[in-house]
């Protein structure tokens, strides 16, 4: 973990950084002019000094990051890398936008289960793979050793068993729905006993020669139910538990768009859909200047023919 003042410097490190795609400036210019602007007592400073040397000579930013590993954690390396690979399904600027909300997120007490959520949600909305993008929160030291076994199960689980499931099962509040169906059970178990034993009694009854010392004893709770072998360790509270029992055998998009609205943990930012009407007066621009090309060519070849001395 960085001190909360890292994470200010890292969101406003990425959300500058989006701001000079938007303005096209070059990825070595603006890593220039982003160190005047850090704290200088900030690490990041550092790594930013690292990153602007090491992006001439291999042009990617990944890179420089997989050697900055005492600072970025392997998720936001993950994404990095993601981004820039050219058979990639996340877009760059995306990933800037993925990691300045966490860096946001981490700045103010972030708890494990909203971390989780959010890396958890960015991976599968963005289709980055299961079984790498688990492994890169494995590696994180942010989660504690519970976490991390957890997270080896789901990495073994996830595909065969809903993510609601795996997180109603270690909630709080599965352990309050547990007991309550178990007694509830139990309550059950001993009613129907009971009638059962008063009816053979009723039959057993010659004339008003009744049994009178048949007692009912009910069973007990360890020969009704098994015992649970397993050890969970909680990992979510009540509501989380509570949210993902509602949202069982659902869309996983739905139980994160709950744990959002009622927990106030972090929504992944999404790639907006481009719509063909914005970006009608470029194409028309390209095309005009294509037909001028067109007819410039025609002119020469009409005059005498044409010039390949310019082209060459």
């Amino acid at each position: 973990m960085l001190l909360p003042e890292e994470y200010v410097e890292q969101a406003f490190f990425f959300e500058s950084f989006i701001e000079a795609i938007n303005d096209g400036i070059p990825a070595q210019e603006f890593l220039h002019s982003i160190r005047g602007e850090l704290l200088a007592t900030a690490l990041l400073y550092k790594a930013v000094d690292f990153m602007r040397i090491d992006i001439k000579y291999t042009g990617m930013l990944a890179s420089s990051m997989s050697r900055l590993t005492h600072y970025f954690s392997p998720f936001q390396i993950f994404i990095i890398e993601e981004s820039e690979r050219e058979d990639g399904k996340l877009d760059f600027k995306t990933a800037l936008q993925i990691l300045a909300k966490e860096a946001k997120y981490r700045c103010d007490n972030p708890s494990a289960q909203g971390v989780f959520l959010y890396q958890f949600e960015t991976i599968c909305r963005n289709r980055l793979g299961y079984i790498r993008g688990l492994d890169m929160l494995i590696k994180d030291d942010f989660y504690n050793s519970d976490w991390k076994k957890w997270l080896i199960i789901l990495q073994r689980q996830i595909g065969f068993v809903p993510l609601a499931d795996m997180i109603f099962y270690r909630s709080e509040y599965y352990k309050m729905y547990d007991a309550n169906f178990r007694n509830h059970q139990f309550e059950n178990v001993r009613t129907n006993n009971f009638k059962n034993q008063k009816n053979q009694n009723d039959n057993n009854c010659n004339d008003n020669n009744c049994n009178e010392n048949a007692v009912n004893n009910p069973p007990q709770l360890s020969e009704l139910l098994e015992a649970d072998s397993t050890d969970a360790v909680i990992l979510f509270g009540e509501r989380e538990g509570r949210i993902a029992f509602a949202t069982r055998n659902k869309e996983p998009a739905y139980l994160f768009s709950a744990l959002s609205r009622h927990l106030g943990y972090p929504s992944v930012p999404r790639k907006k859909n481009v719509i063909e009407e914005e970006n009608i007066v470029p194409v028309l621009k390209r095309k005009i200047e294509q037909l001028e090309n067109r007819i410039q060519l025609l002119e020469e070849e009409l005059r005498g023919g044409i010039d390949l001395k310019k082209y060459m």
